[in-house]
């Protein structure tokens, strides 16, 4: 029978694997890659358990995924004597079990000894793993999991790897550095069928010094991540010989290039039924590698965003079978990779034609459930990526969002159950309690944007003209210096000091009797019908979506608090300003009432044009 080398056994140095070495190998004594011997070393006498995220073998999902009939562990180990036996996890368990014999290798200090270990595997099995206890100090070179093949030909696969970058040098530099070290100078065999597309929008990396045979610097106009990763979509269509599958990344994330060699293995060994399927890597939180916060995620039916699982802890071994058993339920209807890690088969673009040209946000989206596949995802297919909250910006969560989602409803029929009319109304009136007047002002200004049509959006250069509009338009904030000063300067904010402002004052909130709570709804914090000075200050977080109603209830004054970035904003009520944005939403509602039928069926004649190679071409300046 045929056979593959699937995965490797993967021990690395980087800031992940040192602060969280447990997502590798749970062990009592220190496991370490060695750069300059070129592979691991087992550091002392104890147990050292590879039935971790990154190390054990997903067999529950390669048996349903692809022609799996069994497998096998490889070893290459030399020193101190050890034993060594499989585990397994299954639905419910907490811990890895032991599985069959443990096998002794004497003591071999100076050579290399192979150990081949048939794995046992069987229905109820979701990872299978292994086991070394040493005596002492062990080195660990080529060792690998093996998997046996039903007699099938296997998949041609030539992958692309596209990744969008605008003024990131540091990330992207790096991450091509790693692709050209670990994947085309390796001896795999993706090195022969593999390219890595760099879209640089910001035009700011050196083409001559980054281009190689393999790798390609294509300095671009800056049109978002939608736009950067199109191009890539279409090189990789036009390319000899034309690629099978692109795998879509980032540009500000850390990856390790074992994923990447995971991925172009398991699209070697697809069965027929799963080879149109998109493969979705998971999002690990860049400063606490640990934390999954994503894999894969859904339209909610109140039209925002959500993941799809709960946050997981990958270093908890229940956690990593969670991950694994996952199957989405009732709710979760529109499904959809994000874009961050996200590989698409060629055969779907054709089919379902090329996304939409939106800059940034709810392009990934749209275009998931529009093409409606099937989505893998597998522990050890990642990314480490900066948390959304950590990097909030409200001309992306307030236009861009606003604005993208309700132009996919209308030209795509994206998420027809999600409601996004009233997601705006949600946003305009949680951003007016706040007194964030300039970004319930860019909630319209989206609003407006999609009342144009589509002639409007799709114009070339349009994408980034609205969102540097939005980027101006947004509440401004400042330096916690500058923040002060203007605190010192308010009588209102007398008493005010940022030295005394904490994590747990930012992000307390007070509770509210029925009887407030009604008075709030009603007068939107005392600016309408009962109209109400505020008196006083509070302060809260940035976040667009956080809704400290007690602490913010009766107050003139909002110190808004961006303590990531060290920054902040001073919001005053203004019931003027605040009725003069619900005219004008009233005014724009009304027009989308006598409009809407029209504007819905301009959108959705627009599509076949907009997400066609042609269109794109041109809007690329491709031609």
């Amino acid at each position: 029978m045929p056979s593959i080398k699937f995965a490797n056994i993967l021990l690395e140095t980087n800031p992940r694997s040192v602060s969280y070495p447990s997502l590798y190998v749970a062990s009592d004594q220190p496991v370490v890659y060695d750069e300059e011997l070129g592979h691991g070393v087992l550091f002392a006498k104890g147990e050292y358990d590879f039935t971790t995220y990154f190390n054990s073998l997903s067999v529950m999902k390669l048996q349903e995924y692809t022609s799996m009939t069994g497998c096998s562990l490889h070893l290459e180990l030399k020193g101190a004597a050890c034993d060594i036996q499989q585990t397994m996890g299954d639905a419910f368990a907490a811990h890895p079990i032991p599985v069959g014999d443990v096998h002794h290798l004497d003591a071999s200090v100076d050579t290399w000894q192979s150990f081949d270990l048939p794995l046992t595997v069987t229905d109820d099995m979701v990872v299978v793993g292994f086991r070394i206890v040493t005596d002492g100090r062990v080195e660990m070179r080529d060792s690998y999991y093996t998997l046996e093949l039903h007699d099938e030909p296997r998949n041609d696969v030539e992958l692309v790897l596209s990744t969008t970058t605008f003024k990131k040098e540091s990330f992207i530099i790096n991450n091509i550095n790693l692709v050209k070290k670990y994947i085309l100078d390796s001896n795999d065999e993706i090195a022969k069928h593999f390219n890595m597309y760099v879209v640089d929008n910001g035009r700011t990396l050196d083409v001559d010094a980054l281009n190689s045979e393999h790798i390609k610097i294509i300095p671009n106009d800056n049109v978002g991540g939608a736009g950067g990763f199109t191009r890539g979509m279409i090189m990789a269509m036009e390319q000899k010989p034309k690629a099978t599958n692109i795998l879509l990344m980032d540009d500000d994330v850390a990856v390790s290039p074992e994923s990447i060699k995971r991925t172009y293995n398991l699209l070697c060994i697809l069965t027929p039924e799963h080879r149109d399927a998109m493969i979705s890597g998971a999002m690990l939180n860049y400063e606490i590698g640990e934390d999954q916060w994503e894999d894969t995620g859904f339209m909610t039916p109140e039209g925002t965003f959500a993941p799809a699982k709960p946050s997981l802890r990958l270093t908890k071994f229940e956690d990593i079978i969670y991950n694994e058993m996952f199957r989405p339920g009732k709710v979760i209807k529109y499904r959809y990779a994000a874009w961050w890690y996200c590989c698409i088969p060629i055969d779907v673009i054709e089919k379902n034609g090329l996304p939409l040209p939106f800059f940034v946000r709810c392009d990934d989206a749209e275009y998931g459930v529009r093409c409606g596949t099937e989505f893998i995802t597998m522990n050890s297919l990642c990314v480490w990526h900066m948390s959304f909250h950590e990097r909030y910006n409200a001309a992306v969560e307030r236009y861009q969002t606003t604005r993208n989602t309700m132009i996919a409803q209308a030209t795509t029929g994206f998420a027809p159950q999600s409601d996004f009319m009233g997601e705006l109304e949600n946003n305009i009136r949680l951003e007016l309690k706040k007194f964030g007047y300039d970004n319930a002002e860019l909630c319209l200004d989206a609003f407006e944007d999609f009342l144009k049509g589509p002639s409007f959006f799709s114009k070339p250069g349009r994408a980034e003209e609205t969102f540097m509009a939005a980027n101006r338009n947004k509440e401004q904030l400042v330096s916690f210096e500058e923040l002060q000063k203007q605190a010192d300067a308010d009588p209102e904010l007398s008493g005010f000091n940022i030295k005394h402002i904490d994590r747990q004052l930012i992000d307390g909130d007070k509770p509210r009797s029925l009887p407030q709570r009604l008075a709030d709804l009603v007068t939107d914090n005392g600016q309408r019908l009962v109209k109400t000075p505020g008196e006083g200050y509070a302060v809260i977080p940035v976040l667009g979506w956080v809704y400290p109603a007690g602490v913010i209830r009766g107050k003139d004054k909002l110190v808004v608090i961006d303590w990531y970035n060290r920054k902040g904003a001073i919001r005053t009520k203004d019931i003027k300003r605040y009725e003069q944005i619900k005219k004008r939403y009233a005014r724009d509602l009304k027009y989308y009432k006598q409009h809407g039928d029209r504007l819905r069926r301009e959108y959705a004649e627009s599509r076949p044009e907009l997400t066609s190679v042609k269109f794109w071409k041109k809007y690329l300046k491709m031609d």
